[in-house]
């Protein structure tokens, strides 16, 4: 009898453990109880090697608060002063003073005005891009990936790579721990002998025993001497040429900058290069003088769990909030948080229409489960759901009237939002914007819209499935 009052003693303090740590969010202290109450001791364990709140070591937020004020003063050449808010180029400011009251008001995410924006509308665009503008690199390289294979693609980069290191040029890499965690020691060793610096951000023993396991750097960042730049949804991989067989064709959206926001991407580079390097990189170098003749406004937007905001979130939730005509997602993953469904709820309610694409075809099974999930309580509000039939669909973008869109490494799902370094671009001129909107009809006329009479018909398997999915969404 003594042994099962211990053990249910134990129980009732796992469960305010839980409780309390997360008191935040109650959804993911739902779900840590859920899979405590599956898994008894062993789903503590879990919880308490993935489940900590991220914090950085003092050390490193010192080293943080130098290198900020440092890149303040050398990002003074961000010629950020010359906007104007009535000007045309951001006419909305007028009509949502709130939206761009709140963007403007963003830390360290500047709105710059003097830039040039391509879009890539998949990696057969992104990869030459890229290659190409490396090619050119004569001071530096800085190199930031969640994934990175040694495949095809993967050794096309790590020759040119190599082979720019070689040249006298200084070449940085960042991999995610996890992410790249398939990559083998001799990629990485070729790419150190021939002078590139490699960095792993949180390597997956480190960040286990470290207890931050579930913080990833999901971040795409491509710097070339300070004065172009690349960032979006796609990593460095054949599967992004289509050549997996499951998913086919894989649509994605990636940017090349030119400009004062290349200044921002730089930004957030060195500031994770400082954490994974323990390395304060701060030279005017990096800040370059450029010649871009560019109008075209650009906000970069960082956010993660080392952050005060939640910034992405905050700049999702604004803008589906402040749109009048239209909403236009699309995303491969939709495990939304309650504010940004009670967001497209009102939206589709009130008028607005609503519009989302999202994979038919699947990369992550239980994702997807939660991503149904969600999908009847939409309908019935009158958001419009559309199945991507050609492929698999991994762009990450979001239009909002004419306003604005947004390009970036951030999903519209919960781990993005809250547990993920992330990194979007804001563009607000009518070319681009008009640009992603040609990309997101194209994709519609690739897509199946799920009609809401058929699917209320799924079976109760199907359902319970989806419940249990979502129930544990907020863990993945």
């Amino acid at each position: 009898m003594l042994w099962l009052v211990i053990a249910l003693t134990l129980f009732i303090i796992q469960i305010l453990t839980i409780l309390v740590g997360e008191f935040r969010r109650p959804a993911k202290a739902m779900a840590w109880l859920f899979v405590l109450f599956l898994i008894p001791v062993i789903g503590f364990v879990m919880y308490y090697f993935l489940a900590k709140e991220y914090t950085q070591r003092k050390k490193v937020k010192r080293k943080g608060l130098r290198l900020v004020n440092d890149i303040r003063h050398l990002g003074k050449k961000q010629r950020s002063a010359d906007f104007q808010p009535e000007e045309d180029r951001l006419n909305g400011w007028r009509h949502e003073p709130r939206l761009f009251s709140l963007l403007n008001n963003i830390p360290g995410a500047l709105i710059t005005m003097h830039n040039e924006v391509r879009v890539l509308t998949d990696a057969t665009a992104a990869y030459p891009a890229m290659l190409a503008a490396m090619e050119q690199a004569k001071g530096h390289i800085h190199f930031e990936f969640y994934t990175i294979r040694n495949d095809g693609i993967g050794r096309q980069f790590h020759e040119l790579l190599i082979r720019k290191a070689q040249e006298g040029v200084k070449v940085r890499c960042i991999f995610d721990g996890i992410g790249s965690y398939q990559l083998d020691s001799r990629f990485v060793q070729e790419l150190k002998q021939a002078g590139c610096e490699v960095y792993f951000f949180l390597p997956a023993v480190i960040a286990f025993f470290d207890k931050r396991m579930n913080y990833r750097n999901h971040r795409k960042i491509v710097v070339i001497d300070g004065i172009r730049g690349f960032l979006g949804g796609i990593n460095i991989g054949d599967e992004y040429l289509g050549a997996n067989p499951k998913l086919g064709y894989w649509r994605d959206t990636h940017l090349e900058l030119e400009g004062d926001a290349v200044y921002s991407l730089q930004y957030t580079f060195l500031t994770d290069w400082m954490f994974v390097s323990g390395k304060r990189l701060a030279d005017s170098e990096f800040f370059p003088e450029h010649d871009c003749p560019g109008r075209k406004p650009v906000q970069i937007i960082s956010s993660g769990p080392d952050e005060h905001w939640d910034a992405v979130l905050e700049m999702f939730f604004a803008s589906i909030t402040a749109a009048k005509r239209r909403i236009y997602i699309t995303t491969p993953y939709f495990i939304p948080d309650p504010s940004i469904t009670m967001g497209l709820k009102t939206a589709a309610i009130s008028g607005v229409d609503v519009r989302i694409i999202f994979p038919q075809k699947a990369d992550s099974r239980i994702v997807n489960y939660a991503s149904l999930s969600y999908l009847e309580e939409l309908m019935q509000a009158g958001v419009r759901f559309y199945a991507y039939q050609k492929g698999f669909i991994h762009a990450k973008v979001i239009l909002i009237d004419n306003l604005l869109a947004s390009v970036g490494s951030a999903n519209m799902d919960m781990r993005s939002f809250y547990n993920n370094f992330e990194l979007n671009a804001v563009m607000f001129d009518k070319e681009t914007i008009h640009r992603l909107e040609t990309d997101f009809i194209l994709d519609l006329k690739e897509s199946r819209e799920v009609k809401l009479e058929a699917f209320e018909k799924r079976s109760r398997w199907q359902k319970g499935k989806e419940v249990i999915a979502r129930l544990l969404s907020p863990l993945f």
